[in-house]
């Protein structure tokens, strides 16, 4: 089986040198990775490798399969957001993910895997029926990247090498341990920071809310294990559906990245 219960590096390929990235879940707020990307970019700071869930995996992928940062912003701002979320009533989830597989295979191929990226890449899901995480760093592509994004409730799981998988983030929303020994320093990117002056006004922010606070509560022995952190405090006043925001969620992760230039590039001349 290509996925497993551990994140043991992937000794199929050489080690590049360079930053580890741990890209974070966070609905649009996922925005803000393109940014952060786009500044490693331009500052010429190498990805050896890149770990992602929910959000985060698919700007991981899309950026391993060699798509420019603004490249992806483009295409994602020009999606529609009612054809990704067209309406299901499955017993197991409200919404479809057809449209999200046909975006998928139509920019990254429907035959992608992981050997045809061009930057390595860990994408982190969840096993319902086991309660863990399950890591997937071979084999096909698209199905553990819909396995990675597909929220629970809101998307039926996927079924995927006998396992039901849902979102990463519901477990690991930082996955900081899918990179450690791979003998780089690890960047962990946040793009949900608690907000500490949030009310709940409605059964809508009650939910928010909620999700924000146990994701967060799941990340908190990652941000201890990376060794740089990256999280925009800006993103607190966003919410998960912001996606016309798009433009603004990017220039976030963009600012807040090159003013960390320094320390970045000190973790990799280290």
């Amino acid at each position: 089986m290509f996925g497993t219960l551990l994140p043991l590096p992937d000794t199929t390929r050489p080690t590049t040198q360079g930053l580890a990235l741990a890209l974070s879940g966070g609905g649009a707020r996922g925005i803000a990775h393109l940014g952060v990307l786009a500044a490693l970019d331009e500052l010429q700071l190498p990805i050896g490798h890149i770990a992602g869930v929910s959000s985060g995996a698919i700007a991981g992928a899309f950026y391993a399969a060699g798509f420019a940062p603004r490249e992806i912003l483009r295409l994602f701002m020009g999606v529609s957001i009612t054809r990704l979320t067209r309406m299901a009533f499955s017993r197991y989830g409200l919404l479809n993910l057809g449209a999200v597989q046909q975006l998928f295979a139509q920019h990254l191929g429907a035959d992608c895997t992981f050997g045809d990226l061009k930057t390595p890449l860990t994408l982190v899901a969840t096993d319902l029926t086991e309660g863990i995480s399950v890591y997937f760093s071979n084999g096909p592509l698209i199905p553990p990247l819909l396995a990675s994004s597909a929220v629970p409730v809101l998307y039926r799981p996927v079924e995927y090498q006998g396992r039901q998988l849902v979102d990463g983030g519901l477990l690991n929303n930082l996955p900081v341990d899918a990179l450690l020994g791979r003998h780089m320093p690890v960047v962990a990117v946040n793009c949900i920071p608690t907000n500490r002056a949030a009310r709940v006004t409605s059964f809508r922010s009650l939910v928010e809310r909620t999700l924000n606070l146990v994701i967060g509560a799941n990340s908190t022995l990652s941000k201890l294990q990376c060794d740089l952190l990256l999280e925009p405090e800006q993103l607190r006043a966003y919410r998960p559906l912001d996606y016309r925001r798009g433009q603004e969620l990017f220039d976030i992760g963009y600012r807040h990245t090159v003013a960390r230039a320094a320390e970045l590039t000190a973790l990799v001349a280290k």
